[in-house]
């Protein structure tokens, strides 16, 4: 792995005490509220090699629902992540899985409410540094550690020169990019990585272009 600064290999500032079973954990969890747009109302989370293990005793699963109300890394209110989540309604289950995984510090994170649900994978890659390796079944890589842009749309030529196109033309440099697609000519997602924070009319525009469903974006 390749690390930006020497803070990637100490790790960020954060509540303790592990940077890959807490700070990772809450930043697959907030990253999974960020995607979802909102504050579930329900969660299971499925905990796989390592965090099925010692979830409880390195404080992953309190991390996992700090990051799921929105808390960043370093927040205190993460050590009442629990109690918090039960003053707003919000319920949730861990399931600890004996199935083995490419990653040991793996979880499937299925969170909803009335309207919709998200499924989302995450590992915690040490370092308090995580990737996003699965959302809603379609295989990706999001790192997490620039802005990005997801983008659900039509699998249709030429779309995802649009949006390039798009990009370009404000002046965003594209860091690093994914296209995956279901089956052809149905659902499909771009996972963008980028340069600098994506303003609103850049998003605006994107949501305009034919055939786009949904544009969600994560900051760094």
């Amino acid at each position: 792995m390749k690390f930006r600064s020497v803070f990637d290999i100490i790790g960020p500032v954060m509540i303790g005490p592990s940077s890959s079973h807490t700070a990772g954990a809450a930043r697959i969890g907030r990253v999974a509220r960020t995607l979802f747009g909102r504050q579930p109302e329900w969660a299971k989370i499925y905990l796989y090699g390592s965090f099925a293990e010692t979830y409880k005793g390195h404080g992953t699963d309190v991390a996992i629902i700090g990051g799921l109300m929105d808390y960043d890394t370093f927040d205190e209110r993460i050590k009442t992540a629990f109690e918090d989540a039960k003053k707003a309604g919000f319920t949730f289950e861990f399931i600890p899985e004996e199935e083995e995984m490419e990653h040991p510090n793996t979880a499937k994170i299925v969170i909803g409410d009335e309207n919709s649900v998200m499924e989302l994978t995450g590992i915690s890659i040490g370092g308090g540094k995580m990737e996003v390796v699965e959302l809603n079944g379609f295989p990706l890589r999001l790192s997490g550690n620039y802005p990005a842009l997801l983008v659900v749309h039509q699998d249709r030529a030429g779309l995802i020169a649009s949006v390039a196109n798009a990009l370009a033309k404000r002046g965003v440099n594209i860091a690093h990019m994914e296209v995956g697609r279901k089956e052809k000519g149905k659902m499909a997602l771009m996972v963008i990585e980028v340069d600098q924070l994506i303003d609103d009319d850049i998003i605006n525009e994107l949501r305009g272009l034919p055939h786009i469903t949904q544009v969600s974006t994560i900051a760094e």
